[in-house]
């Protein structure tokens, strides 16, 4: 397979079109270009203002899609985001209504506030793109991509993802504090009223469903493939880890490291694409036991100090 120019400088239009939102975040952005061009879903964890509803937007903005927005809270039905069957008064046929989830691009912001009830509503979702009420299956839009936001600091009012729904997001990324000269930028965008709105549309939903069939055909290695079972047994195998991988873990880092060499411009993938992309795509999928705090602060550092426990295959 051969990436043409074409396609090359859609993607880079994309990426360029969120830059304009959203300042000195550009490997942030080609994280989620990638889940998309993967099919994937997005878990950004942040703290409160760093921009991940604006990095939502932006994309959705920058795409021809339909972007929706459920504000999640306790009292959200599930029926919110499914949608729900009602009686026409006129005609006196069922009709169905369509919930939050019938877009392009949903946008879950802070959905660790959502009830139990009202986050398995978005599991058959993620899943298998679709949504089942009253023994039918309605086919979500093409293409489907969640990206949920959660602040990590405020734990008052919140429940707690379980582990099945953090398995459902390919990756779990942060946005981080900008620098201070990427900060005085921001304040001059926001002195010029530059939002998500304004951004043009540079890529359509037809456009984005092709890539998508096109990152398929990257090409990945044996001995790539050999990397990911590697670092994923090292999970389930570490002394300080009670909960390992599992090998949907696997096979989302090896759709997302097919899509990352697609964003950077390659029909193949390297070692340094998994390398870059383990911390963020498997740190969500492992529970470290209490001996693990004292190897690693976190999950992120955990699977960062197993990565340089495996041997690199040499390409």
């Amino acid at each position: 397979m051969e990436i043409t120019v074409n396609y090359n400088e859609k993607i880079k239009a994309l990426i360029e079109n969120v830059e304009n939102v959203i300042v000195g975040k550009r490997e942030c952005i080609e994280f989620v270009v990638a889940a998309m061009l993967a099919q994937g879903h997005v878990l950004i964890e942040d703290v409160p203002g760093v921009g991940k509803t604006q990095l939502v937007a932006s994309l959705a903005s920058s795409c021809s899609g339909k972007f929706g927005r459920l504000q999640l809270t306790p009292d959200v039905m599930p029926t919110d985001i499914t949608g729900f069957t009602m009686i026409n008064t006129t005609s006196g046929e069922s009709e169905f209504k369509k919930g939050a989830a019938f877009c392009n691009f949903l946008l879950a912001d802070e959905i660790n506030r959502s009830s139990p009830k009202s986050q398995s509503a978005l599991l058959e979702i993620m899943e298998e793109r679709q949504v089942s009420i009253d023994g039918t299956t309605y086919e979500l839009p093409k293409p489907f991509m969640v990206l949920a936001t959660q602040n990590p600091v405020e734990t008052y009012g919140t429940y707690h993802l379980p582990e099945a729904q953090m398995d459902r997001f390919i990756m779990k990324i942060s946005i981080g504090y900008p620098s201070r000269e990427d900060e005085l930028d921001i304040l001059f965008r926001n002195e010029k009223n530059i939002s998500p709105k304004q951004l043009r549309e540079v890529i359509n939903c037809e456009d984005i469903v092709k890539l998508i069939e096109m990152v398929k055909d990257v090409k990945c290695s044996n001995a790539i493939r050999e990397y990911i079972i590697n670092i994923v047994e090292a999970t389930r195998n570490a002394d300080f880890i009670k909960l390992g991988v599992s090998p949907r873990g696997s096979i989302a880092l090896n759709r997302m490291a097919k899509a990352y060499a697609f964003v950077c411009g390659r029909d193949y993938v390297v070692p340094d694409d998994i390398k870059k992309l383990a911390p963020y795509v498997l740190s969500h999928r492992i529970m470290l036991n209490p001996k693990g705090k004292s190897v690693a602060a976190n999950n992120e550092e955990a699977i960062k100090y197993l990565i340089a426990q495996v041997k690199v295959p040499v390409e």
